[in-house]
């Protein structure tokens, strides 16, 4: 699933003995924040990790935010484009000063947010804020160098969409979605990508309207001081002027039939993928809560389902399930890798047999609160250092603007009832609302 949190086993084992830390929270390690008047809101976790530090940017912008036609894939482009060089540290000079100071720095994107990260010696905390508010103030490139990295691009869309699950999920978004743009992925349409070596214009526009002090939160974990690390804020990143772009991101209509999408592909096991219309992230609502739990007990390895297509019958070499964290209403996700072709029909019936089940017949208690406690523990086992915790919490500043969204989620576990269980099921597991993805060597899905 998409939650991979954690504690150190240290902190887990005080957090089991006093409820998550003295204020119940499941990230027992305070968040300062401080925003800045132009918009910048800076975010510290001291954190006990000796000559350390992890220096995050979150830019809340991915392919969402991508709303006029012909130019999907620049949240993409530009996480290549931030490494190209400034007329201060050129992307020669930036690689040696990481370099001399025991850094690493990389970044990535998904659909709502584009993440900067770099880790390295505490003591260089000053040299990070220099290199990164010069880059995201003074991002400097020629057109040679833009249709440069354009033809990259083009070439890592080409190698991504070679992998068939990748180019399945590329048809399912563009089936399942209409309007909103979810409709494509992180990547762009492929007709896009090809047209980007003549878009620099308006690669220049989208840099000028997003990457801007109001989009951005800077995160900063470890060996340091709020009081250090704010001062930094404010002496780079302080003059970095406010913008006043908005994207108006179209509203996804109810879909009210199932869907089919299907990829003839016999080089590799059959799939089949079960793809619900699910609830935007918000945590301050039962729904996403309600919806994990689901997933591990109605699809987890030891869920009844899995025991009997995996172990018993030997239908499905795996199964598998989950919602996607989105701004937006995105997907409920429904997996499986199948032994034979024959048995596509049986294993969707047995998955939709199971989700009828739950919807009135609810699960056992004492399931549920395992499940819960379960889910709690997992995450908070896999946060012990301080990329990890930064990389955390730039999650659900992407989702919500606020990292205290990772401590409400997680209070709303316990309160998830059987009821809300049957509730959510009834809600979201509707065949109105479900696109089938298949992948086989059959020309159709052979699946209703």
């Amino acid at each position: 699933m998409k939650r991979l949190l954690c504690l150190p086993l240290v902190s887990l084992l005080l957090a089991s003995a006093a409820g998550f830390g003295e204020s119940g929270k499941i990230l027992p390690y305070p968040i300062h924040q401080n925003r800045l008047p132009n918009g910048l809101n800076v975010v510290t976790v001291p954190y006990d990790s000796p000559g350390l530090a992890a220096f995050y940017i979150v830019v809340r912008t991915g392919s969402r935010n991508e709303v006029e036609k012909g130019v999907t894939g620049f949240a993409h482009f530009f996480e290549h484009m931030m490494f190209r060089g400034t007329e201060k540290y050129s992307k020669e000079k930036y690689n040696e000063v990481l370099k001399s100071i025991g850094a690493a720095a990389n970044a990535n994107t998904s659909l709502d947010r584009t993440v900067y990260h770099m880790t390295g010696n505490a003591e260089k905390l000053e040299l990070m804020f220099e290199l990164e508010s010069d880059r995201f103030q003074n991002l400097n490139y020629s057109e040679h160098d833009f249709k440069t990295e354009a033809g990259a691009v083009k070439g890592e869309y080409t190698n991504h969409t070679a992998n068939p699950y990748a180019k399945l999920q590329e048809m399912l978004q563009n089936t399942a979605f209409d309007v909103h743009t979810y409709k494509h992925t992180t990547m762009g349409f492929l007709e896009d990508i090809l047209d980007m070596p003549n878009q620099y214009e308006y690669s220049l526009k989208f840099f000028q309207r997003y990457y801007r002090p109001e989009y951005c939160t800077v995160v900063v974990v470890g060996d340091v001081t709020p009081e250090r690390v704010n001062a930094l804020a404010g002496q780079y990143f302080g003059a970095w002027k406010k913008g006043d772009y908005s994207a108006e991101v179209p509203r996804e209509p109810q879909q009210s039939e199932t869907r089919f999408v299907h990829l003839q592909n016999g080089q590799i096991p059959p799939y089949l993928g079960l793809y619900y219309k699910g609830p935007a992230f918000n945590d301050r609502e039962i729904d996403m809560p309600a919806l994990d739990i689901l997933a591990t007990i109605l699809f987890g390895e030891t869920s009844p389902l899995y025991k009997k297509l995996v172990i018993e019958e030997q239908k499905a070499r795996f199964i598998g399930g989950g919602a996607f964290d989105s701004r937006d209403p995105n997907l409920f996700s429904i997996q499986a890798s199948l032994i034979n072709n024959e048995d596509m029909q049986y294993v969707k019936d047995e998955i939709v047999k199971t989700l009828e089940q739950v919807k009135t017949a609810g699960v056992d208690e004492k399931v549920l609160a395992n499940t819960k406690s379960h889910l709690k523990y997992q995450f908070a086992m896999g946060i012990d250092n301080p990329s990890q915790i930064a990389n955390s919490l730039c999650h659900y500043i992407s989702l919500t603007g606020d990292p205290e969204s990772i401590n409400r989620l997680y209070a709303l576990y316990d309160q998830v009832t059987v009821e809300d269980l049957k509730r959510s099921a009834g809600k979201y597991f509707t065949p109105g609302g479900l696109t089938i993805a298949t992948i086989s060597a059959d020309e159709q899905g052979g699946v209703q």
